[in-house]
């Protein structure tokens, strides 16, 4: 399980600030400070949940509701008709900076397939 110490927690502490787009009990989404998109917003949930290999059972309901987050905003910014991606990654070698399960929503450009 995450530390109480990692950005994410302190984002959602309100000790760093952030360009908030959405909270619910259950999932904090912000803007990433860092965009490698035109729209580039982060969704974690607020449970302290390392990463993707975290989950259990216990947890698909709280899996579900990052995914419906982000179909929610990508309806509300309207980036369903060009499209857009969601990336978990899940450890260093992925790409994974901050160990704290986080969903990427990304728009506003072409994406490469394979990524990476």
């Amino acid at each position: 399980m995450s530390d109480n110490d990692n950005i994410f927690k302190k984002i959602m502490r309100g000790e760093i600030p952030s360009a908030k787009v959405y909270e619910d009990d259950d999932v904090y989404a912000f803007n990433d400070i860092s965009p490698v998109a035109p729209t580039h917003i982060l969704i974690i949930p607020k449970a302290p949940i390392d990463g993707l290999h975290e989950l259990t059972d216990h947890d698909a309901e709280l899996a579900g509701k990052l995914l419906v987050c982000a179909s929610k905003l990508a309806k509300k910014l309207g980036l369903e008709s060009h499209g857009y991606r969601c990336v978990i990654n899940t450890g260093a070698e992925a790409g994974q900076s901050v160990p704290h399960l986080h969903l990427h929503l990304l728009a506003g450009r072409d994406f490469q397939w394979p990524p990476g």
